[in-house]
């Protein structure tokens, strides 16, 4: 385990913190990329969410043009673009035209939630079904446009995603359950575990994919990552307080409550009942939380599960110096290659 080499990568799901905006989280995106661009992350990936007023981040695509231009070598992906959401021709017209702009610096990843409830992915795409053979049809859609397909008697035959360029993004399919991640076997597809969301049966998950892995046009042989909260921090103190606002967090998501913006002082003294504590211990499965050694400790405990290289570590804080200061330990615990972006 200690002699894993870890590559670690970014997802931004652009938290709007308490007192602040929108337009600050955004713009904390386009610094926390240039960061991470020169501690030298492999990836930044940014997620897609509706109908809240808790995260910025609405549309990956566009912010992701943003990215890509205030950096200059990490790579800038979807972590992920909600495919139900949204017609599958535009889906790849928007990564094309990011990869003809920044070649070989594009990922585009692909899940099924709504990304919000049924009643908005529903408002974005008034044809979504919700069936799973919807899904599979629009991945199969999504290969034909990006691999110009002109297969006779498909769509494909008559309609093109433009512009033509001689590259594709990386692709990667998001599960949090598994079953996508026999999609992503059958199709030849990335994989990436959401161990965030659900962290149980992820490692079966992933060797289940290994297994029956099937080679195709975008890749040889399969590349799988696992995502999961994490807060490092340099003295216990702060990485308790870290891990107290996101219990509070993620215990107000289970109870519906998306939009609540409460101060360190006020979780510090919330009461919890028996049962919400319950869940608290349980969602913290969900996260690695500690200093240095212990979070390095965790994370390759984590890696050596999942027997992957890659860990795409997600961060959100009361105060912007904490959630910076945590990717700049992970940075130095892991020995990153800081990168030269002038």
């Amino acid at each position: 385990m200690a002699d894993r080499k870890l590559r670690l990568s970014v997802l931004d799901q652009s938290p709007i913190r308490r007192g602040s905006n929108a337009v600050e989280a955004l713009q904390e995106s386009v610094k926390l990329a240039q960061l991470a661009d020169r501690l030298g992350f492999t990836r930044y990936w940014l997620s897609e969410h509706h109908n809240t007023r808790s995260l910025a981040g609405a549309s990956p695509e566009i912010l992701i043009a943003r990215l890509a231009a205030a950096t200059k070598h990490i790579r800038l992906g979807s972590g992920g673009v909600m495919l139900p959401n949204h017609s599958t021709l535009k889906v790849a017209e928007n990564f094309r035209l990011l990869e003809a702009l920044y070649p070989g610096r594009i990922d585009l990843g692909i899940g099924r939630a709504p990304g919000g409830d049924r009643l908005t992915a529903h408002v974005l795409n008034p044809s979504n079904t919700f069936e799973p053979r919807d899904f599979v049809q629009q991945i199969n859609d999504l290969e034909g446009y990006l691999s110009d397909s002109r297969e006779a008697g498909t769509i494909h035959e008559k309609v093109i995603a433009i512009p033509k360029i001689d590259t594709a993004p990386e692709l990667w399919m998001l599960t949090s359950s598994g079953e996508s991640g026999l999609l992503a076997a059958r199709q030849g597809w990335a994989l990436s575990f959401a161990h965030f969301i659900y962290h149980v049966g992820g490692p079966q998950a992933i060797k289940t994919y290994r297994e029956r892995f099937k080679p195709s046009r975008f890749l040889n042989e399969p590349a799988a990552s696992v995502g999961i909260f994490v807060f490092c921090a340099d003295t216990q103190e702060k990485a308790d307080e870290l891990q107290a606002m996101m219990d509070y967090r993620l215990l107000s998501f289970e109870k519906g409550r998306f939009d609540e913006f409460p101060s360190y002082e006020e979780v510090r003294d919330y009461e919890y009942t028996d049962m919400e504590w319950q869940r608290v211990m349980a969602n913290r499965g969900r996260m690695i939380a500690g200093t240095p050694d212990q979070v390095k400790q965790r994370m390759l405990k984590l890696a050596d599960e999942y027997d992957v290289d890659e860990i795409v570590a997600a961060t959100m804080a009361e105060h912007v110096e904490d959630r910076f200061r945590s990717y700049e330990l992970l940075a130095e615990i892991f020995d990153l290659e800081p990168r030269n972006v002038s």
